[in-house]
């Protein structure tokens, strides 16, 4: 496959990805308002995976492996996050712009710094109490990701399990089985796309990202379910991830056209797929657009 070894860390061109995961006897992202059954499209009951849920796992990932600051997380309130980096500002802020009354674009630099999510994927600053507002706006990050969808329908599973424990002396009296839920898919292959602008990442305006950031990132992406496992994911798994990058940051070619050739084909047609053995993945890295390099970083 055609590919050069660095050009897809390199933050000043345009880059578009392609990523392939799998589940088994799990339930790669509950829907609330369903009783936490695997998503779905209802009219064609192919499987979902909303690209929250992926930022999410991106984040834990970069957080636990690579000990880098989150601003999206559960910890510490965001609005005193926004303080601590306040504080660090010199000079320090005016009594105008701690009560909002203007966009504080120093703050937004030094938050973009301070946070690896933030200056991947963006956030909204411009949260705060009435009177200390700290606006620092709305950042665009510049990797987007879309939803995954799986390759084939899926049939989400409500199982039935029981349990002997019990909470409380009163619900140990009552003796019997107590009974719960577990929803799961029994198989999926799930297709997400993914892009990065070179124009929302340069230092110039944009939120400053590095080399070593989409370095992160993709090992992110490749890594997604290593630290996430648990028993209702069951066996989750990156089974692909294509890059292809562009010589110019307006890019060389749609990316629509690059996310063709990379095709997935179902190898018995009569038969519900079960393992990843069952598809085809095929790659086609002949002719490529001038200009444009194609980086397996993940091929199963």
């Amino acid at each position: 496959m055609t590919g050069d070894k660095s050009i897809h860390c390199n933050p000043a061109t345009r880059h578009e990805f392609v990523l392939l995961f799998d589940v088994r006897d799990g339930n790669p992202n509950g829907d609330p308002d369903a009783g936490n059954l695997p998503r779905v499209d209802p009219e064609t009951m192919h499987g979902l995976v909303t690209d929250v849920c992926l930022k999410r796992k991106v984040r834990d990932y970069v957080q636990a492996a690579r000990d880098l600051p989150i601003f999206i997380q559960s910890e510490v309130a965001l609005n005193t996050l926004k303080q601590e980096a306040a504080e660090k500002l010199q000079p320090e802020l005016t009594k105008k712009e701690r009560e909002g009354k203007r966009l504080i674009p120093r703050l937004r630099s030094q938050m973009c710094a301070d946070y690896y999510d933030i200056r991947m994927f963006g956030a909204v600053l411009a949260t705060g109490e009435k009177g200390d507002r700290l606006n620092a706006g709305q950042v665009r990050g510049p990797v987007q990701l879309t939803f995954a969808r799986s390759e084939d329908p899926i049939i989400p599973l409500d199982l039935t399990i029981t349990r002997q424990a019990r909470t409380t002396e009163e619900r140990m009296e009552t003796g019997g089985t107590e009974m719960g839920r577990k929803p799961i898919v029994p198989y999926g292959l799930y297709r997400s796309h993914g892009f990065y602008s070179p124009f929302l990442a340069s230092s110039d305006g944009g939120t400053g990202v590095t080399s070593e950031d989409l370095k992160i990132f993709w090992e992110a992406l490749e890594h997604l379910f290593d630290l996430d496992r648990s028993a209702a994911r069951g066996e989750m798994t990156v089974r692909g991830l294509y890059v292809f990058s562009h010589d110019k940051p307006l890019g060389n070619a749609p990316a629509h056209k690059l996310f063709k050739r990379v095709t997935v084909e179902v190898k018995d047609e009569g038969a519900p797929p079960r393992a990843f053995e069952d598809y085809t993945v095929i790659v086609d890295d002949n002719d490529l657009p001038d200009g444009v390099k194609l980086t397996p970083l993940v091929a199963d």
